[in-house]
């Protein structure tokens, strides 16, 4: 176990908490123009599930998880589970939805994935970036609105809804980031 300053605590983290370890959903740092600057921990316990908040002051010590981080490729669902691919040892790995949570929708077929392991036991998971997918729903494109800065709303071949220029359609295969979802350009392909 390392400790480190709240302040530095990322999503996907692993830290231990009263001797079980809990995997980080959100840290958010606040400095209020008085007072102490706090950091706010959302995690899920790894062993039950159990999502709770802490607030830390953001220099306050946590105890940070030693965790391994592996490649790993996706493969297919199995129900409640992802199965993912050692490349190297071709090991497969189940890995819980919890675990998967709202990167799911992302996950593609031989798509190269981080998977943070802790007693070779999957804790958390680092897609790529940015994926490239279809929009298969939009408002058609206007005509002379090229130019303008106004988006519009579509939905994307994983079910994601998002928002795109003006002059993209349906048909388009698009670049978009896999935190928020948000376009990012058409695909070069």
């Amino acid at each position: 176990m390392v400790k480190v300053i709240a302040s530095s605590v990322r999503k996907g983290n692993v830290l231990e908490l009263d001797g079980h370890l809990c995997t980080v959903i959100s840290a958010e740092s606040f400095f209020p123009g008085k007072g102490t600057p706090t950091t706010q921990i959302d995690m899920r316990r790894i062993s039950d599930g159990t999502k709770m908040t802490q607030r830390y002051k953001t220099t306050e010590q946590v105890e940070r998880a030693y965790v391994e981080d592996r490649d790993f490729t996706y493969l297919y669902q199995d129900g409640e589970q992802y199965v993912f691919m050692n490349p190297e040892t071709y090991d497969q790995i189940p890995v819980d939805k919890d675990v998967v949570g709202d990167a799911a929708p992302y996950l593609q077929e031989n798509m190269k994935v981080s998977l943070s392991v802790f007693e070779d036991k999957a804790v958390a998971i680092e897609l790529p970036q940015r994926v490239t997918l279809e929009v298969v729903e939009t408002e058609p494109v206007t005509k002379g609105q090229t130019a303008s800065s106004s988006y519009k709303p579509a939905i994307l071949s994983n079910g994601v809804r998002s928002a795109v220029p003006p002059h993209v359609g349906v048909g388009t295969r698009v670049v978009v980031m896999t935190a928020d979802g948000s376009y990012v350009e058409r695909a070069k392909d």
